[in-house]
């Protein structure tokens, strides 16, 4: 079982989401599957199949790069490694919306590369109001990492006041938080950095979403 979801792990998850917005979740997915994925983006990369992320969706997107600096490329379930973690994400929305009655329509995803000096200035997810993007998750793909190659996912209270956790990007640890309730930035890192950004949505609509990796 490439996810890790026992009934203890659920638990922590929905009580976590409910009370702060945000759950940190270790050994999320098995290491095997992330190292499938991570050299997979790899050739992405080796093949020039990246793409430079922007701000915003649509004739709004732009490229800066005094904000964000990573590259992307979405997920379309076309490799075995792909259909293996949609097919648990499909399930992890099934229990939230069983759970907590969320109404979840779709999960769309992406590959982000930060090479070294990238960066992603804090943010939100999603516009309040806007009901688009609702559960974000972020599965980290970096094995061994250190530190001190810098990095971190931050994430602040709902005011941007206060800094709620500061989280290493290491292999197999997953993110889930509220997409229009945390703020949220990526430090610049000393070292390539991967992971997986994902966004539970309730409809097709775009409209008001931001295009964010992390």
């Amino acid at each position: 079982m490439s996810l890790n979801l026992t009934e203890n792990i659920l638990d922590s998850l929905l009580d976590a989401l409910v009370e702060q917005g945000w759950f940190e979740w270790p050994n999320a997915v098995d290491e095997d599957l992330c190292l499938e994925l991570l050299a997979e983006v790899e050739s992405l990369d080796e093949e020039g199949e990246l793409r430079r992320a922007g701000i915003g969706r649509g004739d709004a997107l732009q490229l800066n790069k005094d904000i964000r600096r990573d590259q992307i490329k979405w997920l379309d379930n076309s490799t075995p490694p792909q259909q293996r973690y949609l097919k648990h994400m499909a399930n992890l929305q099934c229990q939230l919306n069983r759970a907590l009655f969320l109404g979840l329509f779709e999960y769309e995803s992406h590959f982000a590369l930060y090479k070294k000096g990238d960066f992603y200035k804090k943010h939100l997810d999603s516009f309040r109001g806007k009901a688009n993007r609702m559960v974000t998750t972020v599965l980290y793909l970096n094995p061994d990492w250190q530190a001190e190659w810098g990095g971190q996912l931050v994430i602040y209270n709902e005011d941007s006041s206060q800094k709620l956790a500061t989280i290493n990007p290491r292999i197999g640890k997953m993110v889930v938080f509220m997409s229009e309730q945390i703020p949220h930035e990526v430090l610049p890192t000393l070292h390539p950095r991967v992971s997986i950004a994902g966004w539970f949505r309730l409809n097709n609509s775009i409209a008001g979403a931001i295009d964010p990796a992390f």
